[in-house]
């Protein structure tokens, strides 16, 4: 009875070590720096616009109205003080509506990205562009309009 009640603590003790593990799996497979900066560590805008296109990774004819002629625009942003590889989003709305979210990644000690749009005809009017970091914390809105 005793080897019986032996192997089952054993079992039970191995059990519940293996639950903790797999519940704090998912929390240790990323690295920090998925999950946004720290309190003291805060991701600088150095530069955010909204233009008809980007060349030699600089943003071309700045504006806040775009004609649908031009087909595409596009949101430029440049960052300083990225402590660590870390995501931040462009969340393009129009008339308060999201009409997509595009993931980019950011690396340290500074750097520029952009993410675009296809515009339809049925894009005219008010749009704005949020950038988001990791924590969902909004760091600069764009807003502009889709004219004839």
């Amino acid at each position: 009875m005793k080897i019986y009640s032996r192997l089952y603590h054993y079992a039970l003790g191995r059990w519940i070590i293996l639950m903790l593990a797999l519940i704090a799996a998912p929390f240790s497979i990323y690295p920090p720096a998925w999950g946004g900066e720290t309190a003291n560590e805060t991701i600088n805008v150095e530069q955010a616009v909204i233009c008809e296109t980007i060349q030699d990774l600089q943003p071309v004819h700045p504006a806040i109205a775009f004609s649908i002629k031009i087909g595409r625009v596009s949101c430029y942003t440049e960052f300083s003080n990225i402590p660590r590889e870390t995501l931040i989003f462009h969340r393009w709305y129009r008339r308060d509506s999201l009409v997509t979210e595009k993931k980019l990644v950011l690396k340290p000690p500074q750097w520029s990205t952009y993410s675009s749009i296809q515009l339809r005809e049925s894009d005219k009017g008010p749009w704005r562009v949020d950038i988001v970091d990791a924590r969902d914390r909004t760091l600069k809105t764009l807003r502009f309009s889709v004219t004839e």
